[in-house]
């Protein structure tokens, strides 16, 4: 009570005194309310750059995602998700592409680039028979995306395949023939009746900057047990052939389509 009492005849006091000055308690407080809202502006700014540098909520995402295409010629999309796709640049192969910024790498292939760098590194030769002497005789993905937990069914990966210096797709023919060489080699050229491929799309993009032709294909498998949408992209140069694979079940494929489109598109050599 006592303390009560003393808090009353102080504010009283107070206001006693500002009105012999000619002021009201809010002109009193004014200058300390301006500098605490320059203390509190300055506070909201900082974290806000805070907050764009770190993409704390998506805001980094957000920003960008007013300028799109400038943010993704700065390749700004391998820190931080631009309209819902993230970046994959693989300096050692020479590729880069987008795909949708929810999907994971594949940790298989994680933990091999991990164990590789560690033979690499040591000095000991590693053990004969190990799998790692065998990369350049097995057509395995160097780099597969997919979302968390799926079985494989969904993803998109690239393979870097050895071939001649001299190797052209051109050689091959047209997207179309090329296309239906790719359908027939799935399917087993007929030896295999009860997995069936139809050729859905093919187109040729020419990127007159790097002086590389793509090979866009798009088909559908089917057998007894699935039914699969792939679309496919193939280049080569410098005695590698690069081949894009995304696949998905066909069930899937009208949710996805989109995706695969502008993944399909953003794939390009960089090196």
């Amino acid at each position: 009570m006592a303390l009560q009492t003393a808090k009353f005849n102080f504010n009283r006091i107070h206001i006693a005194q500002c009105c012999k000055r000619g002021g009201s308690p809010a002109e009193e407080f004014a200058p300390l309310a301006t500098k605490f809202q320059r203390r509190l502006l300055l506070g909201v700014g900082s974290a806000s750059l805070v907050a764009v540098g770190a993409n704390f909520g998506g805001i980094t995402s957000f920003l960008l995602g007013f300028s799109p295409q400038n943010s993704r010629n700065l390749k700004l999309d391998v820190l931080y998700p631009i309209q819902g796709y993230s970046r994959c640049i693989d300096t050692t192969e020479g590729f880069e592409f987008i795909y949708p910024a929810n999907w994971v790498g594949d940790q298989t292939l994680v933990y091999r680039a991990a164990k590789k760098r560690e033979l690499e590194r040591s000095l000991d030769p590693p053990p004969l028979g190990d799998n790692q002497r065998r990369r350049s005789n097995i057509n395995e993905p160097v780099v597969a995306f997919g979302p968390p937990g799926s079985t494989g069914e969904l993803n998109v990966s690239v393979i870097v395949s050895p071939v001649p210096q001299d190797f052209s797709i051109e050689a091959f023919g047209n997207p179309e023939e090329v296309g239906e060489a790719v359908i027939r080699t799935v399917t087993g050229a007929g030896l295999r009746p009860e997995v069936k491929g139809t050729l859905i799309r093919s187109s040729l993009r020419d990127d007159s900057l790097t002086n590389a032709k793509y090979y866009e294909l798009e088909f559908r498998i089917e057998t007894p047990s699935f039914r699969r949408h792939n679309v496919f992209v193939c280049c080569g140069r410098g005695g590698r052939l690069f081949t894009l694979n995304a696949q998905a079940p066909e069930s899937a494929w009208p949710g996805l389509k989109s995706d695969f489109y502008r993944i399909a598109d953003s794939f390009s050599l960089t090196a």
